[in-house]
């Protein structure tokens, strides 16, 4: 058994997530194991570091490859180059590096880092990688939320039900969260362990309702302690897949 450790960045606009599903009809990780399996002559094991969702994009995602029979002649360059050869053009391997057999990119990993972009202004070149808020945004407001997701909390009121996840406990380790401004771009920034489904998208969703003044820093604050609030529909301020990104992915 070789096992490989690829790094890649994809557009996930065209791609119904990261993760193959019987459903869905096309994948990021159903485009590499394809690929993968006819390179290496056999079927092999391509997981992924993040289950990201449909639409979401990746600038390091993080992958194993195992392969019980590698020829010779496959070395870590070979792979790399025939990776990006057959791939479509919006995935791109950025590194392929052998590792221990035993690696595994999920399991191994000790924190995903994630942002997600706001613009203030219509974009007409990244709109694919923006969600366009039009009203003003307190940025101060929604900065001071956001300060307040670092450390360990209960995120079951940012949580979409997921029956393959059932019984996941909705408490996260935040290692750090915050919110930045660059000229006409806002842009939250989050790491953590691990993330329960949707969970980000609906932090920035309701980011984005406390700059708007809809929700008070008090009220954000009373949902990060796991407590719903029926006057609060976090569901329905689920931000668009479009502005996310996995930036990293640590070991």
């Amino acid at each position: 058994m070789r096992t490989f450790k690829l790094t890649l960045e994809y557009d996930g606009s065209r791609y119904s997530g990261w993760q193959a599903q019987i459903n869905a009809p096309r994948t990021v990780q159903g485009e590499l194991q394809q690929v993968a399996d006819e390179i290496f002559g056999v079927a092999v094991d391509v997981q992924g570091a993040g289950r990201t969702d449909a639409g979401v994009h990746a600038l390091g995602q993080v992958a194993h490859l195992k392969a019980r029979t590698v020829r010779g002649e496959l070395a870590p360059a070979r792979i790399l180059r025939e990776l990006n050869d057959r791939l479509p053009s919006s995935i791109a391997v950025l590194e392929c590096v052998e590792a221990p057999a035993k690696f595994h990119a999920r399991h191994d990993a000790v924190s995903r880092a994630y942002f997600y972009q706001i613009s203030t202004r219509k974009a007409a070149l990244s709109k694919r990688f923006v969600w366009w808020i039009k009203e003003p945004l307190d940025v101060e407001s929604m900065q001071k939320a956001a300060a307040l997701i670092g450390g360990r909390h209960n995120f079951v009121c940012f949580r979409a039900a997921d029956p393959s996840r059932s019984g996941e406990s909705t408490t996260v380790e935040v290692a750090s969260a915050e919110v930045g401004r660059d000229e006409d771009m806002v842009v939250f920034r989050i790491e953590a362990s691990h993330f329960v489904w949707k969970m980000v998208r609906r932090l920035t969703g309701t980011l984005v309702k406390v700059g708007l003044g809809e929700v008070s820093v008090e009220q954000f604050g009373g949902l990060l302690s796991g407590r719903k609030n029926p006057n609060l529909d976090v569901a329905a301020w689920t931000a668009p897949a479009a502005g996310l990104f996995l930036e990293t992915v640590r070991y």
